[in-house]
């Protein structure tokens, strides 16, 4: 069982009961650190014990803003290259395989990704899509876009996350300002609860009344030319203009990887495909008959 080599971060906070992520992660084995505000330290380790528990030195700053970049100072500060942040609403991880999405362990997707990244020497941010935004895709990543709610962070990057609202867009749009890459992952996928439909977190804090429009038009102030305030879904939404494809740095092979003994190869991590449930869909059964 090939574990995760960075170490994984989940700041949360109102969601001891409904500790999702946390949940996923426990039932598969796979270490990580709850990082929660003092006065709800006790309602989460009666959920993940002390153990897996890292209290800020902080309370109510509005966001979850100050908890990343706590996050990322103690990572760094104990030796690690990258870290990974996982929202605290995750609730299954997933392997794209001949067009379908098959629920997976978490360490594996974490890992593969780790591994994919420390190929090269110019990834900032790395991570997995969403499972519904997935439609029929076929490459195993995109290059140079959003990175969201599951992420591997490289630690000695100077930039920080900032300001209130959007941050997660905004340190990518930093990163692929100054030269760097970022991928997301679509060879694993996660699927996240749909924003504002859990209390705790972000909800009562930022998404309440004109709250989506106060975040759009904030991050259209802080990167003008690139961010326009669009209406999409009913509701205001940033749109990143040209969609990102202004962004168009290459990955850069590291010279210390052997690369040719990596062509043609394929390591499956030990993955094994499996019937864990009774199969409804007709189209699925065709699928297993076919791998079988």
């Amino acid at each position: 069982m090939k574990l995760p080599r960075y170490p994984i971060y989940i700041p949360s906070k109102g969601r001891a009961a409904k500790f999702l992520t946390a949940k996923v992660l426990m039932r598969d084995d796979v270490p990580f650190v709850a990082v929660v505000e003092p006065q709800e330290a006790a309602g989460y380790a009666a959920v993940v014990g002390t153990e897996r528990l890292l209290v800020l030195p902080f309370r109510d700053r509005g966001s979850v803003i100050p908890a990343r970049n706590f996050i990322k100072d103690h990572a760094t500060a104990e030796g690690h290259a990258r870290h990974w942040q996982l929202d605290d609403n995750l609730t299954c991880f997933y392997r794209t395989y001949r067009g379908k999405r098959i629920p997976c362990r978490a360490h594996l997707a974490l890992r593969i990704t780790e591994d994919f990244v420390d190929r090269y020497e110019n990834i900032a941010i790395a991570g997995l899509n969403y499972d519904f935004f997935l439609g029929g895709r076929s490459q195993p990543f995109t290059l140079n876009c959003h990175v969201y709610s599951c992420t591997l962070v490289l630690n000695s990057l100077p930039h920080r996350w900032r300001g209130r609202y959007n941050e997660d867009t905004d340190i990518c749009l930093q990163v692929l300002s100054d030269g760097w890459c970022t991928v997301l992952m679509h060879a694993f996928a996660v699927h996240k609860k749909w924003t504002m439909s859990m209390s705790g977190g972000n909800t009562d804090a930022l998404y309440q009344g004109d709250g989506r429009l106060k975040m759009a038009r904030s991050l259209e102030r802080m990167w003008p030319g690139v961010v326009e305030t669009q209406r999409r879904f009913q509701r205001p939404q940033h749109m990143i203009i040209a969609g990102w494809r202004k962004f168009d740095t290459p990955l850069k092979r590291r010279a210390d990887v052997d690369w040719d003994a990596l062509e043609g190869t394929v390591d499956d991590y030990g993955m094994e495909l499996k019937q864990v449930a009774p199969i409804r869909s007709e189209d699925l059964r065709r699928f297993m008959e076919q791998e079988a």
